[in-house]
């Protein structure tokens, strides 16, 4: 302990703090900042949970960002057997919301989903194992041992069921394998294989006989694919978040607007807080306010990927780009499912959506991203 402890502290005394990304924290902040206006706005009870989440996400975030990411990923295995148990926990012994098991109880603080903590978990631990075998990556053996270790994980998150989730951590395998040296040629090989095979299995989804999907996720492509036939079911919800976001127009409606032709006044949409967030605050920040919150996030990928540029090693480079993957993905998914683009599914926007898991886990991403930047350009 006290060997780890000097380890730390050399390490701390080590950095040039002159590197410390405070651009990226501002922009984070005021994302944040964004996130508890708009929340307090969409519904009521759930803004000071998010302030006090935010309070602790800044501690984490500032923790994080000071311990070598190395130190942490050198306890990649132990970071995996914990991911494995918290996800077959939560399975076993979480509540059930809706017939999905996600979630563990906290009583009155609420729920804890441990799905948002094992993409950092993911994070770290590949991105530590990439490194570790990046002059072989190309080789079919360590594909499939990559392969297998990884579906591991994915495979719980899929049993929750968590589609949107397990999505997530698809594309961010992608990432990290391609980032990682995986050969063009492997890459080229891919692309011929899975577009025509996921054309396929998006007509076989389609298909009464289909067994891959639970009949909800069927039907919300079944909607997305025609939404006159589901309009007064399970395509109200993204309809009237359509009519919400256009009518904001330029500037928006004024926030805490209640009035009955609003998401909040007139109950028009389920939980707005949390998926449809970027309904609420279309409606009410308008056309500019949406345009400087996607800026923002914009910039949040663009300082994790120029961190990842000129990381210190291809773990740090790896774990830099690979949350800019996350950010980027959750964003593009919720705005497409807020604005129709994109059939239903629950991802929160970074930063913005109400829930405590994803706002703490974002900024445990956001720390590990800064720790890289502390020590860029260290050999």
């Amino acid at each position: 302990m006290i060997k780890r402890f000097n380890y730390f502290l050399h390490g701390l005394l080590q950095y040039d703090f002159r590197k410390y990304n405070i651009r990226l924290v501002l922009i984070v902040l005021a994302l944040s900042i964004i996130g508890v206006l708009t929340i307090n706005s969409a519904a009521d009870g759930f803004a000071s949970k998010q302030l006090l989440g935010i309070g602790v996400g800044v501690v984490l975030m500032i923790f994080f960002s000071l311990i070598d990411y190395k130190f942490i990923a050198n306890f990649q295995w132990i970071l995996y057997a914990i991911n494995i148990v918290m996800l077959v926990a939560v399975l076993l012994l979480g509540i059930d919301v809706n017939g999905a098991t996600r979630w563990f109880s906290l009583g009155s603080f609420g729920t804890l989903q441990p799905s948002e903590f094992a993409k950092m978990l993911m994070l770290i631990i590949f991105a530590k194992f990439i490194n570790d075998n990046k002059d072989r990556i190309s080789r079919f053996s360590t594909i499939l041992i990559t392969g297998i270790l990884y579906a591991v994980p994915l495979f719980l998150i899929f049993e929750e069921p968590d589609l949107s989730t397990t999505l997530v951590f698809v594309f961010l395998f992608c990432v990290l394998m391609f980032v990682g040296g995986l050969s063009y040629k492997i890459v080229g090989g891919i692309l011929v294989t899975v577009i025509p095979l996921g054309a396929l299995v998006l007509w076989y989804v389609t298909q009464p006989f289909q067994i891959l999907l639970d009949e909800y996720q069927q039907t919300r492509i079944m909607t997305f694919l025609n939404p006159s036939e589901y309009l007064l079911t399970t395509y109200a919800q993204q309809y009237n978040s359509v009519m919400a976001i256009g009518s904001g127009m330029l500037t928006g409606k004024g926030l805490n607007n209640n009035t009955l032709t609003s998401v909040k006044g007139g109950d028009f949409l389920a939980e707005p807080q949390t998926d449809f967030i970027f309904a609420v605050l279309g409606e009410e920040l308008g056309f500019v306010g949406s345009c400087v919150v996607i800026g923002l996030l914009l910039f949040v990928v663009i300082e994790c990927l120029l961190i990842a540029r000129d990381a210190a090693d291809m773990t740090g480079r790896l774990i830099a780009s690979g949350y800019a993957a996350i950010i980027s993905f959750q964003a593009f998914v919720n705005i497409g499912v807020a604005t129709a683009l994109l059939p239903n599914t629950g991802l929160p926007l970074p930063f913005i959506s109400y829930g405590l898991s994803s706002l703490l886990a974002n900024f445990i991403g956001i720390g590990l991203v800064l720790n890289v930047g502390l020590q860029r350009n260290r050999r």
